[in-house]
């Protein structure tokens, strides 16, 4: 028996004789759908309409699957409103490994405590890798094969803050000067993905936290991550 159907009819205050006669169908069709048979798509979609109600209302059945991905655990309108704590948290519990790939030197050295806790993992051993894009047009090749910044703006200051951590522990910086479509903080196997749209600076940007699942999407950014690193070269320290 179908309960919900018989209250919404009840409600709209329609006899099984009235839904026949705006159906075009046989009272009894009317009867076996109150039972418990379920109407074809456009007998359904016409029951919903007489009631005011939504198809999944009558028969949640067909109510549509749940359209986020299992590795999305959260999803962030702008990169500002992720709060510091979730920045704190996602990079002190690594265990592993720290990825980073940002087109902004300034952004994760301003946020407070964050460069002291990649410190801190470094030391402990955890491997972190962090690659920036938009300064490798300061590059000047070293003698030892590195490179390092030509003195400019206070983006220099940032990019020595990254570079200092590699006194702290297993912490390789690189530089490139690829257009990222898309920021990469990685903490073993969890992801804050930055989304980048045309013309909208970074902090207004989108954000998407994803943990590894059983899909695509965590692969799809551990792989653009090491393509990216893969074209950039070393920062000396």
């Amino acid at each position: 028996m179908n309960e919900t159907l018989y209250r919404a009819l009840a409600q709209a205050r329609l006899s099984e004789e009235d839904v026949a006669a705006q159906l075009g169908v046989d009272p009894k069709t009317v009867r076996r759908w109150l039972d418990g048979r379920v109407p074809y798509l456009r007998y359904r979609w016409a029951l919903a309409n007489l009631v005011g109600l939504d198809e999944s209302d009558l028969w949640p059945q067909f109510r549509a699957p749940h359209l986020r991905p299992p590795e999305v655990a959260a999803i962030y309108p702008r990169r500002d409103a992720v709060p510091l704590d979730i920045w704190l948290q996602f990079f002190s519990s690594a265990q592993r490994e720290i990825d980073v790939l940002d087109s902004d030197a300034q952004f994760l050295a301003g946020l407070k405590g964050v460069m002291a806790a990649v410190a801190e993992r470094a030391v402990a051993g955890v491997k972190v890798r962090i690659c920036l894009a938009g300064l490798a047009d300061r590059l000047v090749a070293g003698t030892d094969g590195a490179v390092d910044l030509a003195p400019a703006d206070s983006d220099q200051m940032s990019l020595e803050g990254f570079c200092r951590l590699q006194e702290a522990g297993q912490v390789l910086v690189r530089l490139h000067r690829a257009e990222l479509p898309s920021s990469i903080y990685r903490a073993d196997g969890e992801l804050l993905i930055c989304q980048h749209a045309h013309g909208i600076p970074a902090a207004r940007s989108p954000v998407l936290w994803l943990r590894h699942a059983d899909g695509d999407m965590v692969s799809a950014y551990l792989d653009a991550f090491e393509r990216a690193r893969a074209d950039a070269q070393s920062a000396a320290s």
